[in-house]
């Protein structure tokens, strides 16, 4: 009496999930738990079950890394003034794209042009003297060879000149002083990029001080960087991606669907013990200006591809208790069920091991399914129709609702992961 009413109580509660589970005796004490078979159902091995397959792709695949970085320029210079001087004209405008060399402003450079002339006029009197003092020493060597001035006469002569030589370098250094000076007076732009705002007028009194406002600020815009954080344990991949010359970098920005491609160029020499991460910067090609230094950026990072991988939809995966199957159609037709091991996963794809290439794998119906139970394909056209593989209202249809019956048991959904382990 105690057994009888142990079993209706199980039966009644197998009831209650939804019908989803089957227990069947094969002659033994044990029991098994399948998948597949509402309560009631004939359980008609031979009617085929509509299923949706993919074939096990075998291919070189990028192992890519998914990262939040910042756009930043490769050059910004702050361009400031090296003299004291009263801006004389601004051969700018805002925004405008510069060329290295290009000229930006003009300062009075009165007295520097005034400081010039001077130092040549003080250059040419210290030439004229050397002359004399030259004229000097040629006339004592030859008074010294007829014997009518002593060798004492000719080396004072020849310490003046010497000395005047002096007078004369260091004349040829102020106008060259003055020159450097002068030509303070026209800055050009240090580097190529984009202008920023222009703080100063004609007019405007300009210092050589670090302290305060810029008279502009040039940006890099191409090439252009993008810096983003990278986890630790992929840094010996990034390493040696760049030694290659393979490592790939992919940026779209959050408002746009563009994709940008480029090459990582730089890992930092330190790994930062708060977060684990070390920074790592990517080069762009920026002609279009799409990229601008500050905005925030999605990246993945191409570090290693893996040579002839199995490639099949992360869709496909049965995720068990102890093990990760797959389905797929054998020879003749019929359901199969196959271990796999992931190897590396991205979006949809996954790297998986225990398939061959060529496979059919199950990708949409393996809810239905069992080890040994028919499966028929679905046709493109009876995709287009049902909409991705919903039921056309016949025995398809009568399938797809079982299913849909299926998934609604929230207490079904561990036992299907389990008998899909114990399957393999």
């Amino acid at each position: 009496m105690k057994n009888t009413k142990t079993i209706l109580a199980l039966s009644l509660a197998i009831a209650a999930g939804g019908g989803y589970w089957l227990w069947k005796k094969n002659g033994t004490e044990s029991t098994e738990l399948v998948a597949g078979q509402a309560i009631g159902a004939k359980g008609d091995k031979n009617r085929p079950v509509t299923v949706n397959t993919v074939l096990a792709q075998k291919r070189n695949y990028d192992v890519k890394l998914s990262a939040n970085g910042v756009v930043s320029s490769l050059n910004i210079v702050d361009v400031r003034p090296q003299v004291s001087s009263v801006i004389e004209k601004v051969h700018i405008k805002e925004g405008q794209f510069v060329r290295a060399g290009d000229l930006l402003f003009t300062l009075d450079n009165r007295a520097d042009i005034a400081n010039l002339a001077k130092a040549q006029a003080q250059l040419d009197k210290e030439l004229a003297s050397l002359a004399e003092n030259q004229r000097q020493l040629m006339r004592s060597k030859e008074l010294f060879e007829k014997k009518f001035q002593s060798q004492s006469v000719v080396d004072a002569a020849q310490t003046a000149v010497q000395a005047q030589q002096s007078v004369v370098d260091a004349a040829k250094a102020a106008v060259a002083s003055v020159k450097v000076n002068l030509a303070y007076s026209k800055i050009t732009a240090p580097v190529s990029g984009r202008t920023g705002l222009i703080n100063v007028f004609p007019g405007s009194l300009v210092q050589p001080s670090t302290s305060g406002a810029a008279l502009v600020t040039i940006t890099q815009m191409d090439p252009i960087a993008i810096t983003f954080p990278l986890p630790q344990r992929n840094l010996s991949d990034a390493l040696d991606s760049m030694k290659r010359g393979d490592s790939l970098a992919y940026a779209s920005l959050p408002d746009n669907k563009a994709k940008f491609k480029g090459k990582l160029q730089f890992v930092d020499n330190v790994v930062d013990a708060v977060s684990g991460t070390v920074k790592v910067k990517a080069v762009f090609d920026n002609k279009e200006m799409k990229l601008w230094p500050g905005a925030y950026a999605n990246l993945e990072l191409s570090v290693l591809t893996l040579k002839d991988a199995i490639v099949i939809p992360r869709d496909a995966l049965v995720m068990g208790v102890n093990a990760v199957t797959v389905f797929v159609v054998d020879a003749e037709g019929k359901a199969e069920q196959k271990k796999v091991q992931v190897q590396y996963s991205f979006e949809n794809d996954a790297i998986v091991t225990g398939l061959e290439p060529g496979m059919k794998v199950i990708l949409e119906g393996k809810q239905n399914l069992r080890p040994g139970v028919p499966v028929k394909e679905r046709t493109e056209g009876e995709n287009k129709a049902n909409g991705k593989g919903e039921g056309n209202g016949k025995g398809e249809g009568g399938e797809k609702k079982s299913a849909a019956s299926a998934t609604s048991a929230p207490a079904a959904t561990p036992a299907t992961t389990a008998s899909a382990a114990s399957a393999s």
